[in-house]
């Protein structure tokens, strides 16, 4: 089945980027059917979009701009690993990096939207 005893610490920087990536694509999937929505019916496509508008609704929006940008920025130091031989020799400083970078994403995500959400526009 799976092996969960990953040796090391660079396994999880690529756990990670799976695991982004397939909320990505289930966001991405679920965005396409409320878009979609609209063969059922003006009320059914309204009444999924109101949904939008609410506050918890909206933190996950927050949850899903942070992982895009953490898979983005990944991404960018998989790229660095696989082109140069530089890349693998700073890997874990590389992620710190990222990780470094999407908290800061997140922190001026959460500064522009936390009054949004609140204020309730």
């Amino acid at each position: 089945m799976f092996n969960w005893k990953y040796k090391g610490s660079g396994q999880w920087p690529f756990i990670l980027h799976r695991a982004s990536g397939l909320a990505i694509l289930l966001y991405l999937m679920l965005h396409i059917f409320s878009i979609g929505s609209i063969i059922f019916g003006e009320k059914f496509y309204m009444d999924i979009h109101r949904v939008y508008g609410l506050p918890l609704f909206r933190i996950g929006l927050i949850g899903l701009a942070t992982l895009v940008a953490f898979h983005a920025f990944n991404g960018l130091r998989i790229i660095l690993m696989d082109f140069t031989s530089f890349g693998v020799r700073v890997q874990k400083q590389t992620f710190m990096a990222v990780i470094v970078l999407t908290l800061a994403f997140l922190a001026y995500t959460l500064y522009m939207n936390i009054p949004r959400i609140l204020g309730g526009y």
